[in-house]
């Protein structure tokens, strides 16, 4: 069973570009077509854009196939990525010696990138905009922020991370080949790169987008009104599960926040395609273990508000779970009054 929403439409000069904006679309056949080359050469472009391509009448199917390439077969150096952002920081605050570092690091990356197919999120942005510009695609590497629940920001953070928009038909749309590849896992002997494909960055909508990317330039946000640096780091920390499907964490609207004892607090989120699985939990953790409780569940619209009492003190963290994934996280101070 799952729980419907009737989906309100906006005018369409604040329409949001996503997936859904194409779903005659044959992905099936792009990603087909992307596997069939698994493994191809890096060493030469033109050809291995062709071969991704040129089965493909859409340009998202083209997109799509070379998206799910790059995903696919490149590994995500976190070594180099720790390495670069040390030195990074250490220039800092001499833009002219930073600005002549970057240049000469740049040809590294891209030698590494081919020879061993390793690379950091820079690596994934500029291969990707490379093989779809040869595909007769406009792609531009988007720099800024990237925010997960180990990559924490404050005023003072540098740029960490670069993604990808893309332009189809007449509008920009957002992806992160990086995030989409697999995951890092810390380990005693280093960070290893685990494989992992995952779609959900792919043309995902900006407003969810926004939870996890900060762009320099805020035009890349493709939102009327985008939050705030300040209010982008406060936010929830939101989970790539919160993509597929795509749901909002709407309020509270900061991570970190105050209650007290026997107040109910309102957990609301949004739901962009309109239906969210009726199992909905909290997950509720005080340092000794994790406890579901079903919270009480109002919908209005396409929103879920979901209402819980805490009924001790402490410091709690609460993670949203919807079916079985945790898509949000927030940490809740409770005091006596």
């Amino acid at each position: 069973m799952r729980i419907a929403f009737t989906i309100l439409f906006l005018i369409s000069s604040l329409a949001y570009c996503q997936r859904t904006d194409f779903d005659t679309a044959n992905f099936n056949k792009a990603d087909s077509i992307a596997q069939l080359y698994y493994g191809e050469s890096l060493k030469n472009f033109p050809i291995l854009s062709h071969k991704l391509t040129k089965d493909l009448k859409l340009d998202v199917e083209k997109f799509r196939s070379i998206y799910t390439w790059v995903c696919m077969n490149i590994e995500n150096d976190y070594s180099s990525y720790l390495r670069t952002t040390k030195k990074r920081k250490k220039l800092a605050k001499d833009r002219d010696a930073l600005l002549e570092w970057n240049k000469n690091h740049v040809p590294k990356v891209l030698n590494k990138l081919v020879k061993e197919r390793k690379t950091a999120c820079t690596g994934y942005a500029f291969l990707l905009r490379e093989l779809a510009d040869l595909a007769g695609l406009n792609c531009k590497i988007i720099d800024g922020f990237g925010r997960t629940a180990t990559l924490t920001l404050d005023a003072n953070s540098l740029p960490n991370h670069s993604w990808n928009a893309i332009e189809l038909n007449g509008k920009w749309y957002l992806c992160d080949p990086t995030w989409s590849a697999g995951r890092i896992i810390l380990e005693e002997d280093g960070p290893q790169f685990e494989s992992n494909y995952f779609d959900g960055y792919f043309l995902a909508d900006p407003r969810v987008f926004v939870k996890n990317h900060y762009p320099l330039e805020l035009k890349w946000t493709l939102l009327n009104k985008p939050p705030s640096f300040n209010e982008y780091i406060k936010g929830p920390i939101v989970y790539k599960e919160a993509f597929n499907p795509q749901i909002i964490p709407l309020t509270p609207e900061h991570m970190r926040f105050e209650t007290v004892k026997n107040k109910t607090v309102v957990f609301t989120i949004e739901s962009i395609d309109g239906e969210i699985a009726d199992n909905v939990q909290l997950q509720i953790d005080a340092g000794n273990g994790n406890r579901s409780t079903i919270p009480k569940i109002t919908t209005e619209q396409n929103k879920l508000l979901l209402d819980h009492v805490f009924t001790k003190t402490g410091v709690f963290d609460v993670h949203i779970q919807v079916a079985d994934a945790i898509i949000a996280t927030y940490v809740v101070k409770v005091k006596r009054k």
